[in-house]
């Protein structure tokens, strides 16, 4: 038995059909570690030297909304870095 011959656009859409997948929802967990990931890009992925020099001691355990809290929001990072190590110099 022959099979039979299948189109070229109907063997895509056979193909995107098993690709589809749904997204999981998202825990309150992952949201909050998305949040911290957004934060880390905005304030220009700081290293653990450049958190210390800004933060203190503490400034790489620190969450982001501690460090703003602390006075220094992620947008405003790069600015006070570099006020501060001007200070240094």
């Amino acid at each position: 038995m022959k099979k039979p011959k299948i189109s070229g656009t109907a063997k895509k859409a056979r193909r995107v059909k098993a690709t589809e997948k749904i997204a999981p929802h998202q825990t309150s967990a992952g949201k909050a570690r998305a949040e911290g990931l957004r934060l880390f890009k905005v304030a220009g992925r700081p290293t653990r030297e450049q958190l210390i020099h800004v933060y203190g001691e503490r400034g790489p355990a620190m969450t982001w909304e501690q460090r703003a809290a602390a006075g220094v929001p992620a947008a405003k990072f790069q600015a006070t870095l570099a006020a501060k190590r001007q200070q240094v110099s």
